[in-house]
């Protein structure tokens, strides 16, 4: 049902204003929450299955539903022009290092000290934005960006006993979903937002298929079958609301609803793999939203 009314939003590009905020608030919040689904199925199912392996067997299921849903709709098929065609091609390549580095550190990482690096996710797109696309940045949010990354040191502790190197695959992670994100914002509004998430998602998945010889191939169960397909399930919501989101409301008003994430992830963290946050986590994440939430206050 949910995934269903998720994929019917995107007939309609059209709509602005305050009903167009209010419902990519509420796509960005439901996609928060089904990304934290995803990373739980997930991690729970890397405990049997090596990484590209998990990845891969998530993308088929996925890819088969959203291939199905596509060509329900007649988007399957669609015609673009050549700038859509870099801008898709920017936004797989992003997609692609966000999945494998990203699991990459949560295999080997607690649920929340990796979800509180991604916080910094809306500073690093405001400073692409100014970069790359041209849009308008003052000292004052440079100043937020800054602080922003101090709070990113906070969490990975560089030089300490607290350091994790897979805190780096984490931050590639971060990285790749900004150029992701970024190369979303670029993409014209009459291409179907389905058909973006099955392109996107069918790559990730032959790019694992072509890593899939270099680890070990570990024997599949019926209780992991049914974790993958529950978090193709979370992946598939995730993939269409955030498309959605970015694309009926404004970005400075539906973005900071990506902070919801971190109350998933600490108690998923807490309750379901017995990974309290330590101080610099919640110290670091904290400068991370109130930050993030400044540069948004700015932006508006």
């Amino acid at each position: 049902m949910a995934l269903d009314a998720a994929i019917a939003e995107t007939s309609d590009d059209g709509e602005r204003g305050a009903k167009g905020n209010l419902r990519g608030a509420l796509l960005m919040s439901l996609g928060m929450a089904a990304f934290i689904g995803n990373v739980t199925l997930m991690k729970l199912v890397s405990f049997d299955l090596t990484l590209f392996q998990a990845i891969f067997l998530r993308g088929c299921c996925a890819a088969l539903v959203l291939g199905g849903f596509a060509w329900y709709r007649n988007e399957l098929f669609v015609s673009l022009s050549g700038q859509d065609a870099k801008v898709l091609i920017i936004r797989v390549i992003g997609e692609i290092g966000a999945s494998l580095c990203y699991f990459m550190a949560l295999f080997n990482m607690p649920v929340a000290n990796v979800t509180a690096i991604l916080q910094a996710l809306p500073l690093v797109v405001t400073l692409g934005a100014a970069v790359f696309l041209g849009e308008t940045v003052g000292w004052r949010r440079y100043g937020g960006i800054a602080l922003g990354f101090v709070g990113v040191l906070i969490i990975v502790q560089p030089g300490t006993d607290g350091f994790s190197v897979y805190s780096l695959w984490a931050l590639a992670s971060m990285l790749s979903v900004a150029l992701r994100d970024l190369a979303t914002r670029k993409i014209s509004s009459g291409l179907p937002s389905l058909f973006v998430a099955f392109v996107t998602m069918v790559s990730v998945t032959l790019v694992c298929a072509l890593l899939l010889p270099t680890m070990e191939w570990k024997e599949v169960t019926g209780d992991t079958v049914g974790l993958l397909m529950g978090a193709a399930v979370f992946i598939m919501l995730v993939h269409i609301t955030l498309i959605r989101a970015m694309r009926v409301g404004e970005v400075a008003f539906v973005a900071p609803f990506r902070y919801t994430v971190m109350v998933w992830a600490l108690l998923v963290g807490y309750f379901v793999f017995n990974e309290p946050p330590d101080a610099a986590t919640l110290i670091g994440c904290s400068l991370l939203i109130a930050t993030g939430l400044y540069s948004f206050w700015r932006e508006r």
